[in-house]
Order: C-alpha cells, then structure tokens, then sequence
C-alpha cells in the first residue's frame, strides 16, 4: 500500500468521526494557540528591552554624586555635589576611549506665550547628543561659541515642543525658563520612555555654561559642580576596564584613602540592560514552557483516541491483513491519522494564536511581536505530539494477530 493511499484511508477513517476528531484536535489547538501567544507576549517584552537599549545609547556609564561624610553622620546619595566637570575633562584626557558629556539637572517652568509646561531642564555640552545618540529632528545642537558665551539657545524634546507650541514650529521661537528668555534652536528626534518608565522627550537642553550662569546659579556655578556624567565607551573597549579605569581615576582625583567609601556612584547600563534582556528571554522560555503542557495533554487526548480507534476498528484492521496489509501499511495509516490530527489542530491554532496576540495587544495595551520561528517552533512540535503519541497506538494496531482480530466481536 502506497503513502497517497495510506493518507486517504486515514483521511476517510478520521472524516467517518467527525466530533471526536474535532474534540481530540481541541487539545492540540489550544496548545498550538497558547504557545504562538505566549511566545508573542514574551517577544514583544523583549523587543520593547531593545527598544530602550538603543534610546539609552550603547556602552553607556553614568556617574553620579555619592554620598559624604560630614561631622561624622554619612548623607544619603545624591546629597552633595561631589562630582564636577573638570572630572569630565580629566576623564576624556586620560581615557581615549571614553567619551564624556557633563550635566546638571533642574525643574523648571517653561513658558512661551500663553502656554506653559513643567518639565526637566538638562545643562549640557556639545558632546551630550554624540553620547546619548540622540539626532535633532530640525534645527541645530550647541557648538563651542554657545559654551563659551553661555548663549540663551534651548533645544527642546518633543514632548515640551507639543505642550508649548502644538503644530507650529518652534525653531526661532522665544521660550522662557524660570523668566529668563531663550532662543530655540533645535528640535529633538523622539526618544520615548527610558528604561525606570520616564519619558526622555519631556526635555528642555540648553548650554551648560547657561543653565548655571543663567538658571540654577548658586553653588553649582561656583564649584563647576554637574549632577551627572554621561560616559559614552567607545565600540570594542571592554565595559568592565573602562569602569575600573573612570573608578580609579576619579578617587586619585578626590583624594580618597584606601578604604574609603566612594563619593561617587557609577551604573553600568549595558550590565542593567543586560540583566534586563535575560530576565526577558527566561520569561519567553517560561511563558512558552508553561503553554506546551497543553500541547503534552493534547498529545495524551490523541494517544487516548487512537487507543479506543484501534479497539473499534480490529476487525477491520484483521481483515485488511488477511488480503495482504503488511504490519507496516497498517503500522503507517494509524500514525498518519495522528499526525493529521495534530496538524490540522496546529493549523487552527496558529490562527486563534495569531487571533489572541492581536487581541491582547489591542485590549490589554501590551506589545506583542508575532514571530514566524514561534509558528514553525510551534507546528513543529505539534507533529512532534502526534506521531510521538500515536505510535504506540500504531504499533498495537500493527501487532495484531489476523486470526484474532477477524474473530474480535
């Protein structure tokens, strides 16, 4: 018996039930279904990963002030400028690899005509876009001329540029910070959401030299002192070195004693980011685990069903034997009825998994990404199921004696 006709008789045999073929394929489809789903949720968390890995920037480090001792009571983080721009500059001379934009940081209102925003203003140097690889949309950055005669240029995010403006084109128009009135020159690409839930386009940059001279003023103007660095490792240089390097330069440089706490705090992104990504691939690989026990089910359903077939069908089975039907054809058309089953069933699947991660993005609000190894991955595994399971089924069928089965009532 040839496999074209071994297909059709399994075909004709499974259409003869149509309900329980239906019912056993159930399993298999919500298995199929439930894993092209899940591995769609799990993709789509870890596509939104990446997407804040490339609006952070790559091969980032960030210093910020640590925390001081002061008459024997240590403050908390942040509590003191302990970190200036002179640092950065030590560090861009020191460390060719390293690329480093000094920032300091404040709350402001923003006006321009009747409209008014908060929003963060970020003192910044040329080099800050470079760092972030943050493009402008429109307009330009600060040059050198800006730093020096502390210019009253801002660039906006484009967040602050839709409250303050709408459509209209902000480049040229007059905004004022904290009452002082300064020029836009630049418009921002769109960022989106960093990687603690912020939204980076909510932004307002001017020239460093400007927002102390001009806005914060007080001590940070004094001291040259910045809330934070920005260190941009260039590609290739190994992430680790270049943090021990910035760590051992910047205590030689506040004089701290061996022993001694840091004044400093460094986070290394990539390593955040990293963890980040992982956690992200193990729960792809969970989500998807925890919905294959459904295909598992499904295959037991099957294995049940072909079982019972078998037992329905031995006189059938004792008669095609007895007019020539070797173990193999029957063996063959009993494994292809459960391969069918499963891949039929992982063909409705697919679609109620496609179905299922449109609706949950759409509904649920969450990105899903509906890739096509998960459909492979998961019809795959269905054929997987079906011939796993039916084959012991089969191969009771094959086994049988002609003589006993004819007799079989």
């Amino acid at each position: 018996m040839n496999l074209w006709l071994t297909m059709r008789v399994a075909l004709r045999a499974l259409a003869a039930n149509r309900l329980r073929s239906g019912l056993t394929m159930l399993g298999i489809i919500i298995g199929v279904g439930a894993v092209i789903t899940m591995i769609a949720v799990g993709a789509g968390a870890q596509a939104r990963v990446e997407d804040q890995i490339k609006g952070l920037g790559s091969n980032l480090i960030i210093i910020m002030s640590g925390s001081v001792t002061s008459g024997g009571a240590r403050m908390g983080s942040g509590s003191s400028f302990t970190i200036s721009e002179d640092d950065a500059q030590v560090l861009m001379r020191e460390i060719p690899e390293l690329i480093s934009a000094p920032a300091v940081r404040g709350g402001v209102q923003v006006v321009a005509g009747n409209a008014n925003w908060s929003t963060a203003m970020f003192g910044v140097t040329p080099e800050y876009p470079e760092v972030r690889q943050w493009g402008l949309l429109s307009g330009r950055g600060f040059d050198t001329n800006d730093m020096t005669g502390a210019t009253k240029v801002a660039v906006l995010g484009q967040t602050v540029a839709k409250a303050l403006f709408g459509d209209t084109d902000p480049l040229d128009q007059v905004i004022r910070i904290r009452k002082v009135p300064f020029t836009v020159v630049g418009v921002l690409e769109r960022k989106g959401q960093s990687l603690f839930g912020q939204d980076q386009d909510d932004v307002v940059l001017v020239p460093l030299s400007s927002a102390r001279k001009r806005v914060l003023g007080g001590l940070q103007a004094k001291q040259r002192a910045v809330n934070t660095i920005w260190v941009k490792v260039r590609e290739g240089y190994d992430m680790k070195v270049a943090e021990g390097q910035i760590r051992d330069l910047l205590r030689q440089r506040h004089r701290l004693q061996p022993g001694q706490d840091d004044d400093f705090y460094l986070r290394n992104l990539s390593e955040v980011l990293q963890a980040q990504e992982a956690s992200s691939r193990i729960l792809t690989l969970l989500l998807a685990a925890v919905a294959s026990v459904s295909l598992l089910v499904g295959g037991i359903g099957i294995m049940n069903i072909m079982l019972v077939s078998v037992t329905e069908r031995t006189r059938e089975i004792g008669l095609r034997m007895a007019v020539g039907a070797r173990g193999n054809d029957i063996l063959t058309q009993f494994l292809v009825e459960a391969v069918t089953l499963s891949l039929v069933g992982g063909f409705v699947g697919i679609v109620l998994g496609a179905g299922g991660s449109l609706a949950i993005g759409h509904f649920a609000g969450w990105r899903t990404e509906l890739t096509t190894s998960s459909i492979v991955l998961a019809t795959g595994f269905a054929a997987v199921v079906g011939v796993f399971f039916g084959y012991y089924p089969a191969r009771k069928a094959a086994r049988l004696s002609p003589i006993e089965a004819l007799r079989y009532e």
